[in-house]
């Protein structure tokens, strides 16, 4: 009986990388290249016509970035595809980010045929492993919980710790201060108001990014003083970044409220 192959949709904004990869894909023993997108816009709206099975997904792209793209990618349970990073992005911001959208692989820029090889054929075998109606569900208890708001700390309500946790306290993985139930601990320092706090808080939103300009719009405070507040509650664990790349400069920075993990 015949396989069906893994239909894969390539996702760069660089035209000799989506060929080369592609070529790779098309090569690869189980899998169906159904086309490329240069953005992450034209990848997200191919995706939700359907019949992608797996991206291969770029993290630094024109408009929308790929942490994103992720993000829009399972606000539609229905088409959302398994994703397998590909990317020269490896500051700790961004793959931790890539990791926590339960993405399959992050595999590293710039890699030999044989790396990306490797890599699908692991693929391949749990895909055919795993059942057909497992395949199909591809989000656990507690992904619909987050989805629903179930059980959920919204951190625009949670308390604010008057000190920092000393000794023996729980930390995640980047070390910052968490309460036992995973919640970040927002903890005031010096420099830093509780009410300001939770003005910035309340104008952060779980699924729309803000910018620090925006924030300070909002809030009315200078641009200094949203991003001062930004950066605190990124440590704290409270928000998360994503980036914006425009056709010439910096990218820009975006942050969003981080949705606790929920038991499932």
């Amino acid at each position: 009986m015949s396989v069906a192959p893994i239909r894969t949709l390539v996702v760069d904004d660089d035209a000799g990388a989506r060929a080369l990869h592609g070529r790779f894909v098309d090569e690869a023993p189980g899998f169906a290249l159904v086309g490329t997108a240069g953005t992450g816009e034209d990848a997200v709206a191919r995706v939700r016509r359907g019949g992608v099975d797996l991206v291969l997904l770029d993290m630094q792209m024109p408009g929308i970035s790929g942490i994103e793209v992720l993000h829009q990618f399972h606000q539609d349970p229905s088409t959302a595809p398994a994703v397998l990073v590909i990317s020269s992005a490896r500051d700790q911001v961004t793959v931790r980010q890539a990791l926590s959208a339960r993405i399959v692989g992050y595999l590293v820029k710039p890699f030999t045929q044989e790396a990306l090889a490797t890599r699908l054929r692991s693929l391949r075998e749990d895909w055919d492993r795993d059942a057909p109606a497992e395949r199909d569900h591809l989000l656990g208890q507690g992904d619909i919980d987050r989805m629903l708001g179930v059980g959920r700390v919204d951190p625009r309500t949670a308390p604010i710790s008057v000190a920092r946790p000393v000794g023996g306290g729980a930390t995640d993985a980047a070390g910052a201060p968490t309460s036992t139930s995973g919640i970040p601990v927002i903890t005031p320092k010096k420099g830093i108001s509780e009410v300001t706090l939770r003005q910035v808080l309340a104008a952060l939103d779980h699924t729309r990014p803000t910018s620090s300009n925006e924030l300070a719009e909002r809030c009315q405070i200078s641009r200094a003083t949203a991003r001062r507040y930004l950066d605190h509650l990124v440590r704290s664990g409270a928000i998360s970044l994503s980036h914006r790349y425009g056709a010439r400069g910096r990218p820009e920075v975006l942050y969003r409220l981080a949705v606790p993990p929920v038991d499932p």
